[in-house]
């Protein structure tokens, strides 16, 4: 393809534009139309935007599409973007696979995939700093440490969840991080408001069950071009069992106490609460309670915000299809 075109963000295209892009192709369905004919469904997507339209029977690149267009596979476009009835598509001009030396144009696959809006090495840093800083118990930091450490390059980049929330690359990172700063606040505020409670609250405990209470998802999912998706061991056992066996096999190199490690397998394998949910035991310790109900606010404060920020529902309320099922209020000032 003769570079003569500038290379644009598929995210950052206008009405009628022409331009050179790489994008990721999700996704490819053979359909028919009411009388008959047959056609393709295609969608492409970068980190910002997708996009999904037909190829028609009669198009030029229908005998391509058919043969050689594959889902997850990367493409270099020459394309004009429209803004139809039937929402955004692209006017294809030449198409071909992605390639190395595309690397010298700015092509990257992360670039086709959403990211977090923070820097995944550093809210690692961050999180290890906590972990050194926070926790007081030295055979417990030991422990959290070294998972973390351990797990410090697939930890960059795996998203939280398949969809929903955080389902983006540093996704886990970002949750983690923002659950583990709001268990620092309320272990704080609980342990000094019911300062006779007994045993005591263990803000030890609250910090690493912060830490690690998702760790399980970093062999429940694993990355593919199109996103995250299960591994089979992530279908058939689930991250908080998987959690609880990376904490458990951590645990076997370190002298850590019998009821601490018990405490913190619990806050690992508890903090979904619900078996509908997946998990097998709901909070029976205050510290599994702080981890849980900081886990579910994160991930709901995500889905809203969301919601807020996609939505196209003109007026004041959202549509209610959407990932919390509800309507959601934006205010008069945004209608």
């Amino acid at each position: 393809m003769p570079r003569s075109m500038p290379i644009v963000a598929l995210s950052e295209m206008t009405p009628d534009q022409e331009a050179d892009l790489f994008v990721l192709m999700t996704s490819k369905e053979e359909l028919r139309t009411k009388n008959g004919d047959p056609y393709f469904k295609v969608g492409f997507r970068d980190a910002g935007r997708e996009v999904s339209f037909p190829v028609w029977n009669n198009s030029p690149w229908a005998a391509d599409c058919r043969k050689s267009w594959t889902p997850g596979a990367f493409y270099k476009l020459r394309a004009v973007y429209r803004e139809t009835d039937y929402g955004a598509q692209l006017d294809i001009r030449k198409i071909r696979e992605a390639v190395d030396a595309d690397a010298a144009d700015g092509f990257d696959p992360n670039l086709c995939r959403q990211q977090s809006r923070f820097d995944p090495a550093e809210m690692f840093d961050e999180l290890l700093e906590i972990v050194r800083n926070e926790i007081n118990n030295e055979q417990l930091r030991q422990l959290v440490e070294s998972i973390l450490t351990t797990n410090r390059e697939v930890l960059l980049t795996c998203p939280a969840a398949r969809h929903n929330h955080h389902a983006f690359v540093g996704g886990l990172l970002e949750h983690t991080l923002s659950v583990t700063r709001s268990c620092i606040y309320l272990s704080d505020k609980y342990a000094e408001y019911y300062s006779d409670m007994q045993p005591p609250l263990d803000r030890n405990l609250v910090i690493a069950g912060a830490v690690l209470h998702d760790i399980g998802k970093l062999s429940e999912l694993e990355s593919t071009p199109e996103g995250a998706s299960y591994t089979a061991a992530g279908t058939l056992i689930g991250h908080m069992l998987q959690g609880r066996d990376i904490v458990r096999e951590a645990a076997a190199e370190i002298k850590l106490d019998d009821e601490v490690l018990l405490r913190l397998e619990h806050m690992v394998i508890a903090h979904q609460r619900l078996p509908e949910w997946g998990s097998p035991k709901p909070p029976m310790t205050p510290e599994a309670l702080i981890v849980h109900y900081a886990d579910d606010l994160d991930a709901k404060f995500h889905m809203m915000y969301a919601v807020l920020r996609d939505d196209k529902n003109p007026g004041p309320m959202t549509s209610k299809r959407n990932v919390l099922g509800q309507q959601v209020f934006r205010g008069f000032r945004s209608s």
